[in-house]
């Protein structure tokens, strides 16, 4: 009847009109997650690069800490922050990618698939991690900026970048692998496990409370996974420390690192320490800002 097909038509509309809404605020939302997590990491940097940058120091020459921090002061005041713009642009942009992303693939496949969800989140945090190694270029000249063998030869991020370039695009991604090994399982971890932790935690009643949980819920898992990946770090360190020459593969860098620190798992995770309170400061601080900024927009 004319009745009904009306009424059916209004339904479309209302329907139609339904999804648009539905897809112009998953848009909006997508995009306040990339800028959340673009803020937050960029807050996270410059606090800790410091403390970054002895643990690294510590990973590629497999030094104890005193020695680490009396090589940066040797450095002086002015080198304290030297390589501090690859680090920025690259953890601002992959912390924008890496929440961005996931919930953009995690409501792409929520839609899109039966599967369950603890499936679709994992998938998406694998896709979101992949996604992010496609900046390893940035963590490769953070690498070769950060180490005092390399000092006379750059000054600047450009001038690294204009280096590498004379070796072809290859050179750009040395360090690749363990980047991959790392990104994909980390971020299934920290995104399934950072509602879990948070319910573990006392009932937040007030802003200044949900920010602790926060940071104390990214601090405890960014600590556990910097442990956990912390000898996969050591291989890419080591790998990408290197200009030129063979592409050594993850496994004979690794042997090569074994052998060299005689064959003790305690020597493998030199800075590990150090590592675990700088990842608790640094995801204490991107959870709680991230968290923070997601509720006020």
């Amino acid at each position: 009847s004319p009745k009904s097909s009306m009424m059916d038509s209004e339904d479309l509309v209302i329907t139609s009109s339904k999804q648009d809404i539905a897809h112009h605020l998953v848009k909006v939302n997508s995009g306040k997650h990339y800028f959340c997590g673009y803020c937050a990491a960029f807050t996270n940097i410059a606090i800790t690069f410091p403390i970054q940058k002895v643990l690294f120091r510590q990973q590629l020459y497999g030094v104890r800490l005193r020695e680490a921090v009396c090589q940066l002061q040797r450095d002086g005041i002015r080198n304290l922050y030297r390589g501090l713009l690859p680090p920025l642009m690259q953890k601002t942009t992959t912390l924008a990618l890496m929440f961005g992303l996931y919930e953009d693939f995690s409501s792409l496949l929520q839609r899109h698939t039966n599967a369950p969800e603890l499936v679709t989140c994992s998938v998406a945090a694998v896709l979101a991690g992949t996604s992010e190694a496609l900046l390893t270029p940035f963590e490769r000249v953070q690498t070769l900026l950060q180490d005092y063998k390399h000092h006379d030869r750059f000054t600047n991020t450009y001038q690294a970048f204009k280096v590498l370039k004379d070796y072809g695009i290859k050179e750009y991604y040395r360090g690749l692998v363990p980047i991959l090994i790392r990104n994909g399982p980390s971020n299934v971890l920290f995104f399934g496990l950072r509602g879990p932790i948070k319910q573990c935690l006392p009932e937040a009643t007030s802003y200044s409370a949900h920010l602790v949980n926060d940071f104390i819920c990214g601090g405890l898992l960014g600590a556990m996974l910097g442990f956990l990946f912390f000898p996969i770090n050591v291989v890419k360190a080591r790998m990408q420390s290197q200009i030129g020459g063979e592409f050594q593969s993850f496994p004979k860098v690794f042997m090569k690192i074994w052998l060299e620190r005689d064959r003790k798992l305690t020597h493998l995770f030199r800075g590990a320490h150090l590592n675990y309170h700088r990842s608790i400061i640094s995801w204490g601080i991107i959870n709680a800002t991230y968290e923070f900024l997601l509720k006020l927009l």
